[in-house]
């Protein structure tokens, strides 16, 4: 765990990753999350009055982007969504420097996107002021909203996680979701995680503590109680060969007929974007047994209570 994540005090100081974050820290912000849910989208409008959060996007999203600023809008904070293509850092000024301009006018968090490993980390590092860094996605290393609000939903569901055997299937090696997602999963006490994809899109075995590697997605699949499907992470793939979208999905896609080796109530979830009839069939996607949408809504309450926790009384 990184140790700049706690002030002196024990509080959270930044987000940048739960490998090694205590379970209670967890639970307090699914905790807190819930709280937000109860109170509804409008529920919290003044806790982040007259702050402002910046959003530092240098990869494309639609579900973090939005939903971070979604986030603090309802929190009653000002949102600034930087654009990288018209801003000083196309005209080569360094990420650091970019960093330093933005804290000289008095903001307050900046959630931030890379594609390099370890970003998030770099700016908490070389912060001057008592900003906030959260990491909205770093290369393939963490992405640890999205793992904690694939843990709120699952709760939502199937409180006991150490009663759940949960699998995680597809390109493990180049899936900062699936990192953060084991983190969380592993600090909760689930029963059994198992994680499945092709042999070169697996990373090294003492990579993945506590969890069991699976390359046969259908012995994988028998009697789980949730199974997350990951996106094939092509623009991270230069040197990793995938076999056809079609040929993928004849061993790694879940279908209907795969979903029946699971558990009747399995929960399917998929951090997004699909790639339909690639990893997972629409009709599964769409259907009863999917969480997907609530994922998407969850991570809005989610990352409300990350803003909370990190500016609230600051």
């Amino acid at each position: 765990m990184t140790a700049s994540q706690f002030d002196g005090q024990g509080r959270l100081r930044h987000l940048l990753t739960l490998d090694g974050m205590p379970r209670a820290m967890i639970e307090r912000l699914l905790d807190r999350a819930e709280a937000m849910r109860a109170a509804g989208v409008r529920g919290a409008r003044d806790v982040l009055a007259g702050r402002t959060v910046v959003n530092l996007f240098f990869e494309p999203s639609t579900r973090t982007r939005t939903s971070f600023d979604l986030a603090a809008q309802r929190l009653g904070a000002d949102v600034i969504n930087f654009d990288i293509a018209s801003s000083s850092t196309s005209k080569g000024e360094s990420l650091i420097d970019t960093l330093h301009t933005l804290e000289a006018m008095h903001t307050d968090a900046f959630v931030v996107r890379h594609k390099e490993n370890g970003t998030a980390a770099l700016l908490a590092r070389h912060a001057r002021s008592a900003a906030a860094i959260v990491n909205a996605g770093d290369g393939n290393h963490a992405h640890p909203t999205q793992g904690l609000l694939d843990a709120l939903t699952i709760r939502r569901r199937r409180p006991d996680f150490g009663a759940l055997r949960v699998v995680i299937c597809g390109d493990i090696l180049h899936s900062r979701v699936a990192r953060s997602d084991i983190h969380a999963l592993r600090t909760l006490g689930v029963g059994e995680l198992r994680v499945c994809g092709p042999a070169n899109l697996l990373p090294s075995t003492d990579t993945l503590p506590g969890c069991s590697l699976f390359g046969d997605f259908e012995a994988a699949l028998v009697d789980a109680d949730v199974v997350i499907m990951l996106r094939l992470q092509k623009e991270r793939m230069s040197h990793v060969h995938v076999p056809s979208e079609q040929a993928y999905f004849a061993r790694y896609g879940l279908d209907a007929r795969r979903l029946h080796l699971a558990r009747p109530d399995c929960l399917v979830m998929h951090p997004g974007p699909l790639n339909r009839e690639v990893e997972i069939a629409s009709g599964i996607a769409d259907g009863a047994q999917s969480l997907i949408l609530e994922q998407v809504e969850n991570g809005v309450f989610l990352r409300m209570a990350v803003l909370a926790e990190l500016l609230e009384g600051r």
